[in-house]
């Protein structure tokens, strides 16, 4: 039986990259170039399981463990690929002002070229631009996660 294509291009990409280079893959998530770069490096950090924006995430265990582990790989991956940049920084789109709907980090070496990108990722309150740090602040498990 032939499998159903997602309508999402994000799960596309995580479950049949053929078009799109994959710098990091595994079990749990993939992590590419952005298609429009607004800085230095900007690359995107995706869950391989379709969770469509920030405001779907639970407070717990295992959504923490997913957003720590998709802000590692891309930390790797700039440190890798732009050990020098002025600075890095890593958020996410909150609803209505995102994209895509799957979640998705975007991971920066800036500075933002050209410089008016910026804009795009403001941090607004609840409609804009939240960073990774405050988005595991705020799902963090109420209980201490165990070693």
């Amino acid at each position: 039986m032939a499998r159903a294509i997602s309508p999402c291009i994000f799960c596309q990409i995580a479950l049949s990259s053929n078009s799109t280079p994959l710098f990091h893959s595994d079990d749990k998530v993939v992590a590419f170039q952005d298609i429009k770069p607004a800085a230095f490096r900007h690359y995107l950090v995706i869950p391989v399981e379709h969770i469509p924006t920030v405001n779907d995430l639970q407070r717990g265990n295992e959504h923490h463990t997913l957003v720590s582990h998709m802000l590692n790989v891309g930390e790797t991956l700039l440190h890798r690929d732009a050990p020098q940049p002025n600075e890095y920084r890593f958020g996410f789109h909150q609803p209505p002002l995102n994209s895509v709907d799957h979640l998705h980090l975007h991971c920066f070496a800036l500075p933002f070229i050209p410089r008016w990108k910026q804009l795009k990722y403001l941090s607004l309150g609840p409609l804009g631009f939240i960073e990774a740090e405050k988005l595991l602040e705020k799902i963090k498990p109420l209980s201490p996660i165990p070693p």
